[in-house]
């Protein structure tokens, strides 16, 4: 079982980027998914997540409205899309698969001008 993710990097205030978390060894379809974040001296803090079911998502009050949490069963992968970026979003992003107990190596957002 492994996780992938990909799409990090320097943006803007107000920017916009996709994060990407491939995953290999199960279906992301059939398993609750979530994406993690973790800023230097802070705690890693649940973002967003969805569902195996339905796909119904959940999200860090945070970033309601701005993020927004997809995946695609036939690429298997889960997908992060953050708009309105501001400076408080910067940290590492880490795809998470708690069934499987798998981590993602993440990657960096940084947000500045």
């Amino acid at each position: 079982v492994q996780l992938v993710e990909s799409g990090g990097g320097l943006v803007q205030p107000g920017g916009s980027l996709r994060l990407s978390c491939a995953a290999s060894g199960f279906t992301v379809g059939g398993d609750v998914m979530r994406w993690f974040r973790q800023s230097p001296g802070k705690e890693r803090e649940l973002v967003a997540a969805i569902g195996s079911v339905r796909g119904s998502t959940t999200y860090l009050d945070s970033v309601k409205g701005r993020f927004t949490m997809s995946r695609d069963n036939v690429k298997n992968t889960v997908y992060l899309q953050m708009n309105s970026l501001k400076f408080e979003d910067t940290a590492v992003y880490y795809c998470n698969a708690p069934r499987w107990e798998t981590w993602g190596q993440g990657t960096q957002v940084i947000v500045s001008s």
